[in-house]
């Protein structure tokens, strides 16, 4: 009993510190979001790296983590263009100007070709497995997690203002118009982390209560499918919150729909991370986060669910 109220406390007091320290961050946007994207980037690829490595071939962490980075940094790679161009202009020099995508092809394909460099003169490493583990810690960890920092730089940088201010007669660059969307900007992102807890929330204590029919006891015997729909209708109901509250441009039909491919994708994420685990033969991916287990462990739904999400708003609602 002991053991299990120490465990309690412990979990307790990382939300109580975490918590409101990512909704700061949120909400600020800008380079304190993109800072806490790549803290958990970092940590959660390494995680990443680590459960590789228990299967017996290491995967080439410096070259992961580097790439890693860059590819995070590359979805911020407007604000810092458009930051550093001001120095360049008052110096009088001039640069070309390449687009984030450019950038983002460019990080990727030299960290493929320089991981294949380095695995080309290991002698004690599968080249197969140490390619694929580095590279794939890097598209499945950081290129989903940047996608994050892609989303929130839309607002307000990218926002089409016309289609959802059509009678706004003033300057794009208002002031006030700016602080708007970018607070939309903010509530976005939270409106999806809480429609994750409440997804995962929902899908334990429903599950708990009612779970008989298992969903995937292969992967994780104690999930159910009563669990799994109750975790969508709680997935639904925080962002259609969301809408309701604080981000009207998303409009009710894009809320539903967003908040069904955060309840089906979320809880796709949890059960793939728990297959990579269950490979490498661990309950955790590290003991970081005391009580709560690592990085890896707490935001693998917001790695599956963060790339569909952009997509999703950036290509179809603000397009």
């Amino acid at each position: 009993m002991a053991f299990k109220d120490s465990s309690l406390l412990q979990r307790i007091a990382v939300a109580l510190f975490g918590i409101p320290l990512i909704v700061f961050l949120v909400m600020a946007g800008g380079y304190f979001f993109y800072g806490l994207i790549v803290v958990i980037t970092l940590i959660a690829l390494r995680e990443f790296f680590g459960l590789v490595s228990l299967k017996g071939h290491t995967p080439v962490r410096w070259v992961g983590m580097m790439i890693g980075f860059l590819v995070v940094s590359s979805f911020i790679f407007e604000r810092l263009q458009l930051d550093f161009y001001e120095y360049l202009l008052d110096s009088g020099l001039q640069m070309p100007i390449f687009s984030q995508l450019q950038l983002l092809l460019v990080v990727i394909l030299l960290g493929s070709f320089l991981t294949q460099m380095v695995v080309l003169f290991q002698r004690d490493n599968s080249a197969l497995l140490v390619s694929a583990g580095t590279l794939g810690g890097v598209i499945i960890i950081a290129l989903s997690l940047g996608t994050l920092v892609g989303l929130r730089e839309v607002f307000p940088a990218n926002f089409p203002v016309a289609k959802f201010f059509p009678s706004f007669t003033g300057s794009y660059f208002d002031t006030e118009l700016r602080s708007t969307i970018d607070q939309w900007g903010g509530y976005t992102i939270m409106s999806v982390l809480v429609s994750i807890w409440l997804c995962d929330t929902a899908a334990y204590f429903i599950g708990l209560t009612f779970g008989k029919h298992r969903l995937f006891e292969r992967v994780s015997p104690k999930k159910s499918w009563e669990g799994a729909i109750a975790g969508v209708a709680g997935a639904v109901l925080g962002m259609v919150i969301g809408y309701s509250l604080f981000i009207p441009y998303l409009g009710l039909t894009h809320a539903v729909i967003l908040g069904m491919i955060i309840g089906v994708f979320g809880q796709m994420g949890d059960l793939v991370e728990s297959r990579m685990k269950r490979d490498a033969g661990v309950k955790d991916s590290s003991s970081l986060l005391l009580g709560h287990g690592g990085f890896y462990d707490r935001f693998d739904s917001l790695i599956f669910v963060g790339p569909i999400v952009f997509v999703y708003i950036d290509f179809l609602i603000l397009s």
